[in-house]
């Protein structure tokens, strides 16, 4: 399957720049696989569409301040946060690449304090190996001295770090958000209690694997950075309970779906806390979700792949036509997307 297949044409101006308010005042297109029909909603109707029957599985993870900026021989530069292999030790994304050598040392501008950092290893892939110096902790540093990881595409945005993070979000840990979630609110979720609409959490720390682009011509060529993930034995007690009784799992966001994919193994959930590269491409069969939601995602991405697995891709694409026909807005502080 190539993976310009994938690809569709948006408008600029429908790329959301900044968040809505109210979160729950989002614009909500409703697929029904069944029948390919669509609807047209708002956000804060989702408890009037679902009903007790379905679980609702959210990812709990919490967005780190993971971009930092940084001064390399007189010149300005950045670098992303990716993955720890030790307290100050962490492999990250740099830029500009040709600065960062091996052994070289660097400033760490944060907001109320500079830091000095060394590239220990440069990786194949571009990532480097890098130390940071003079502070017992940079989790601890980062969070009064980086700055949100804003995807590209909004980096100009008005939007404050807590516009970036869901409202449930409590395990620290993820270089972007899910951003299904960012449209609940506590008067949704009451809306949702009061119809007995139940819901757990599971944990992925989104990592460089959900966004990175697909560069291979063919998608089955492309490989998934592996990302970690957690389920605690009471989500796993909600979740065969619910497989049990017949209800419907729903996932939020495309992390909890691969997060459940990942762990639903001999016809039931376990508890466990490992690492999962699940690349999920049409063909795919689901074992573990009924449901999904999630936003309007990039082209020729994995995302856009996954949901078009679940979906059928021409279904999808014909909804993502009818969404830029009426004006919905794409990307992470963009409308959503009820799969059912």
């Amino acid at each position: 399957m190539q993976t310009k297949d994938f690809d569709y044409k948006l408008p600029e101006e429908l790329i959301a720049k900044n968040p809505v308010s109210p979160r729950d005042s989002s614009k909500l297109m409703v697929l029904h696989r069944n029948n390919e029909l669509i609807e047209h909603r708002i956000f804060n109707e989702l408890p009037d569409i679902l009903d007790d029957n379905y679980l609702l599985v959210f990812n709990d993870t919490k967005v780190i301040a993971a971009r930092l900026y940084i001064e390399i021989h007189n010149k300005e530069g950045e670098l992303l946060l990716l993955k720890r292999y030790e307290e100050n030790v962490w492999q990250c994304m740099v830029k500009p690449g040709k600065k960062f050598i091996k052994n070289i040392e660097f400033k760490v501008k944060g907001k109320k304090e500079t830091i000095t950092a060394k590239v220990m290893d440069v990786f194949e892939d571009g990532t480097r190996k890098i130390e940071f110096f003079n502070i017992n902790s940079i989790s601890d540093w980062i969070v009064e001295n980086g700055y949100p990881p804003f995807p590209p595409y909004i980096k100009d945005s008005n939007a404050s770090f807590n516009d970036y993070q869901t409202i449930y979000s409590k395990d620290s840990g993820s270089i972007a958000a899910p951003t299904a979630g960012l449209h609940f609110t506590d008067t949704v979720f009451k809306n949702l209690q009061n119809k007995s609409i139940e819901k757990c959490f599971v944990t992925l720390h989104v990592g460089r694997g959900t966004f990175l682009p697909v560069k291979t011509e063919q998608i089955e060529q492309h490989t998934m950075h592996s990302e970690w993930y957690s389920i605690s034995k009471e989500t796993v007690s909600f979740l065969n309970n619910a497989k049990k009784h017949g209800k419907k799992i729903l996932a939020v966001g495309t992390t909890s779906v691969r997060t459940l994919e990942s762990n639903f193994k001999d016809g039931k959930f376990h508890h466990e806390s490992k690492e999962t590269d699940i690349f999920i491409y049409p063909g795919y069969e689901f074992k573990a979700i009924d449901a999904m939601l999630t936003n309007f995602h990039l082209p020729k991405s994995t995302l856009l792949m996954l949901i078009s697995a679940f979906a059928d891709k021409d279904f999808v694409f014909k909804a993502y036509e009818e969404a830029v026909q009426n004006k919905y807005r794409f990307y992470s502080f963009g409308d959503s997307m009820l799969i059912l």
